[in-house]
């Protein structure tokens, strides 16, 4: 039988990136949820590791929810703190503290007391703020900005990331000592691809929820639609899945939803977790190749040459030789800059993704792009066009940054 989450209808629930409805059907998803039941009763700290839109806010929900605490359940993205105020934000501030704290406030932690904690992306948490973090995990307590009184907490914490945290903790982007404690209890939920048995019950389910919203009635899912559904990949997840339910409940009307209803193309190639355009599947974006046709495994055998027996040590060594035979200076930046050139072009230039090919947080990307001349100023971050990056003529496949353009 079928298990299926929903975040709650309370009124103040944001229109965010949050996947809306998780269901445990296939046996992946059973699995985990058997583990989930098992890690709930206790006070250990959990991680889950997952993609965006996969439902880790919902699985934590699930989490507290059989925890037998009574205190509140509280969200908060990591990745949507300023830096000069995620101090106050997390453990709060006394009045006076700093300019502009005209009255004390309650940081998250202690809003949370009795309760649930669940720090998403806490890839994206600065170095200094782990320190503090783990300071609060070990010694149970906070101290305000602004106070030298301690203040008790009985707080579980869940922590989520879709960053490779190991990743970030080899090349010093996280602390290892907060990735272990974070880590005690780990749950790693699958992409929707990885789980295909929820993906027909979560589109029967946004079909009710939306058929409900629009009034109408008698919608079903036809096979072909069924097999289209089954055999897409789903690089967005859950919420790709729901945006596509939604659009195939209004067009279809009353009767029978129809492949053509969904309005999905062919499928797509997806490289290291992430969906990337092929050349006869899904159009490249604007002025940059797709790198799928180079990545991607074909589905004949392709002729090996010398060079993919390679290690990547090799391959470096006479990249960096080559460069040094050339006069190149400052090689390290040059190739710093062509590994963080490629991780955007495979992410089609979003920094949410690329981030998380190269195992960093996004504000550490930010700083590489705005070391490398290379940052454009957009909404939030998300598919901001880097148009700045190109290639040398005289060193392929070495990425260099030109000087923004000024308007």
């Amino acid at each position: 039988m079928s298990v299926l989450l929903t975040l709650p209808t309370s009124g103040v629930a944001p229109l965010s990136i949050r996947a809306k409805a998780l269901v445990f059907h296939d046996p992946r998803s059973e699995a985990l949820l058997a583990l989930a039941d098992q890690i709930a009763p206790t006070d250990a700290t959990a991680l889950i590791i997952g993609e965006t839109g996969t439902g880790k806010e919902l699985l934590a929900r699930y989490i507290h929810t059989h925890s037998g605490r009574r205190g509140p359940f509280i969200a908060v993205n990591c990745g949507a703190f300023s830096e000069n105020l995620i101090d106050a934000e997390l453990f709060g501030h006394e009045a006076g503290a700093f300019t502009g704290a005209t009255h004390a406030r309650q940081g998250w932690f202690e809003a949370a007391n009795g309760g649930t904690l669940f720090l998403d992306e806490i890839g994206d948490l600065p170095l200094n703020m782990q320190v503090k973090l783990l300071r609060v995990i070990q010694e149970r307590q906070i101290v305000k900005i602004g106070s030298r009184r301690a203040t008790p907490l009985d707080v579980r914490l869940i922590a989520a990331t879709n960053i490779d945290l190991y990743t970030a903790v080899q090349v010093g982007h996280f602390r290892a000592d907060l990735y272990y404690r974070l880590g005690i209890a780990t749950l790693e939920l699958p992409p929707l691809c990885g789980r295909p048995g929820d993906i027909l019950p979560l589109a029967r389910h946004f079909v009710k929820h939306y058929s409900e919203k629009l009034n109408i009635d008698g919608i079903t899912i036809s096979k072909d639609a069924e097999e289209v559904l089954l055999g897409y990949d789903w690089p967005g997840n859950i919420r790709e899945l729901e945006n596509t339910i939604h659009y195939a409940v209004i067009v279809t009307g009353n009767g029978e939803m129809r492949a053509a209803d969904l309005r999905i193309g062919h499928r797509p190639i997806r490289v290291r977790g992430f969906a990337a355009g092929a050349e006869n599947n899904v159009p490249a974006h604007a002025g940059i190749t797709s790198p799928a046709a180079d990545l991607a495994v074909a589905d004949q055998p392709a002729m090996v040459s010398p060079l993919e027996t390679e290690s990547l040590q090799e391959k470096l060594t006479r990249l960096l030789e080559t460069m040094l035979d050339d006069g190149e200076e400052d090689a390290f930046g040059k190739i710093e800059a062509a590994v963080v050139g490629a991780a955007l072009s495979i992410a089609r230039n979003n920094q949410t993704q690329t981030a998380k090919i190269l195992g960093i947080s996004r504000n550490v990307l930010r700083t590489l792009l705005k070391r490398h001349a290379a940052h454009g100023h957009g909404d939030c971050g998300e598919n901001v066009a880097h148009e700045d990056w190109h290639l040398a003529a005289d060193h392929p496949g070495v990425a260099v940054a030109a000087a923004p353009a000024r308007v």
